[in-house]
């Protein structure tokens, strides 16, 4: 019971890293952040992704925000792993 609950845990980091990375990919396409499903992934990811934007993470153009909030939390992910199973075990 308890490796689903971290498993689920676990999953939904990976779901919230897969819905930064289309938030990214949109910005490819024009005007898909107009659309009901661009819209949508800006309302789950800009939350996030408003901790980051602080930060300057802009170099010759490019914006790396979105790289480096997926990277922390996959960061964030190990860590509550690694907590959780010390807690628990």
């Amino acid at each position: 019971m308890i490796f689903f609950i971290l498993q689920a845990v676990s999953n939904l980091f990976n779901l919230y890293s897969a819905v930064l990375l289309i938030y990214a990919l949109l910005s490819w396409f024009p005007g898909a952040y107009q659309t009901k499903f661009g819209q949508l992934i800006t309302a789950l990811s800009e939350p996030y992704l408003k901790l980051f934007r602080k930060l300057p993470l802009q170099f010759a153009g490019l914006d790396f925000t979105v790289w480096i909030a997926i990277l922390a939390l996959h960061l964030l992910n190990r860590l509550s792993f690694s907590l959780l199973v010390a807690l628990l075990f």
